[in-house]
């Protein structure tokens, strides 16, 4: 009797050293697969913010600070695009008065494309992921400032910031903080994913790119 309750328990023993040992290589493998998925959909928003954002400084030369205002612009504002009526090669048209240009008004949302936002602009300010992450929806960090260049021109910039833990949150915990102090303490980069600068003229580049 003695003999087979050991035997049970070298064969519990086994398996749970078994399942120690994939537990071991599986979290990080499983963290780095999941972690992936999540940072491509929280790029894709990323440059979709970036689309809006840029799209609003063409019309009013400068970046708008808060969602309410850019889905506004999205929604319901236009464009001012230009076309040539005639053609200005033709040098009689052109000495007869006959060719000009001429401005007309496009929506903002038949000029732009989006990938990320499912049909519904309102997407544009929500995290990918942040749900399963923290349990509700949670926004981007955006805001907006001007930087004065070495050659005194002064330009506006924006930038729009997702932390790690509002997407990556509900992953292994060791294996996130390992994550985040490899990309703050070793890499020196952002607790997180940007695009855009507030410190820095970047041409609105993403910080993964």
């Amino acid at each position: 009797m003695k003999k087979i309750l050991l035997q049970v328990l070298l064969l519990a023993a086994i398996v749970a050293l078994v399942w120690w040992l994939y537990s071991l290589f599986n979290t990080p493998l499983e963290f780095e697969r999941a972690r992936k998925e999540r940072e491509t959909k929280v790029v894709e928003r990323l440059k979709d913010i970036r689309t809006a954002q840029r799209a609003f400084r063409s019309k009013y030369l400068k970046f708008t600070p808060n969602f309410d205002s850019l889905i506004a612009f999205v929604e319901h504002d236009s464009l001012t695009f230009e076309r040539a009526i005639g053609s200005e090669d033709d040098s009689v048209a052109v000495a007869q008065g006959l060719v000009h240009r001429q401005k007309f008004q496009v929506a903002v949302k038949d000029t732009i494309e989006f990938f990320s936002l499912g049909g519904d602009v309102n997407n544009l300010r929500y995290i990918p992921g942040s749900v399963e992450a923290t349990g509700s929806l949670q926004q981007f960090a955006m805001d907006t400032a001007s930087i004065e260049t070495e050659s005194k021109v002064v330009v506006p910039v924006f930038e729009a910031f997702a932390q790690y833990p509002t997407f990556l949150g509900d992953l292994d915990k060791q294996e996130l903080i390992n994550f985040r102090d490899y990309q703050v303490k070793t890499l020196n980069r952002a607790d997180g994913l940007k695009v855009g600068s507030l410190t820095a003229t970047t041409n609105e580049a993403g910080n993964w790119e």
